[in-house]
């Protein structure tokens, strides 16, 4: 299942980032290392130009990274989605209504059964995987869990992208611009 017609999820790390996002094809994508102050203008013209942003929470400097700062974020802002390792956050985005996304590390065994406990409490929307750059664990995650996985972090060619998505990512996340130009027939 494809993330709204996108194998790749423009994940926006800087301004100038952020101005190309808006000039792409892209109509959903990611926004990482924000600061609250600057969120409202980012918001509005993401808007303006149809874009569709989902804020990745822990990331977002100037906010405690909890559940009030969802409740701010989702009236205040109204993003597509928020993204965060944190259990309560992805709790309140989903009765917020956004896309709820829970990232999730593989460090180890022991970090990834931890994880399957915590995904099967939690529900979200969407795994975001890192890194995304081992096919067998985004197959086996996707099949443990039932949830949709989005593959993220070290993925740094064409090839990784297409092998992401061949076993079982719905997307991919990446800041790499040049693999936000990576076509699929």
């Amino acid at each position: 299942m494809v993330f709204h017609d996108q194998y790749i999820l423009p994940a926006v790390r800087d301004m100038k980032q952020f101005e190309r996002f808006l000039k792409s094809q892209f109509e959903y994508g990611v926004l990482l290392d924000s600061q609250l102050g600057q969120l409202k203008g980012i918001m509005r013209e993401a808007k303006a130009h149809g874009k569709k942003l989902m804020l990745h929470v822990d990331l977002i400097q100037g906010i405690k990274h909890d559940e009030h700062a969802v409740d701010y974020l989702c009236q205040e802002l109204k993003p597509a989605g928020l993204i965060s390792t944190r259990s309560s956050v992805i709790v309140r985005a989903k009765q917020k209504g956004v896309y709820a996304i829970q990232r999730v590390f593989l460090l180890d065994t022991t970090a990834l059964e931890k994880s399957y406990s915590l995904l099967k409490k939690v529900q979200p929307d969407y795994i975001e995987l890192l890194p995304g750059v081992i096919p067998s664990f985004i197959e086996e995650v996707a099949k443990e869990t039932g949830i949709p996985v989005l593959a993220g972090g070290l993925i740094r060619a064409e090839e990784e992208v297409k092998r992401a998505l061949a076993s079982g990512a719905s997307a991919v996340t990446t800041s790499n611009k040049e693999l936000w130009d990576v076509t699929f027939n």
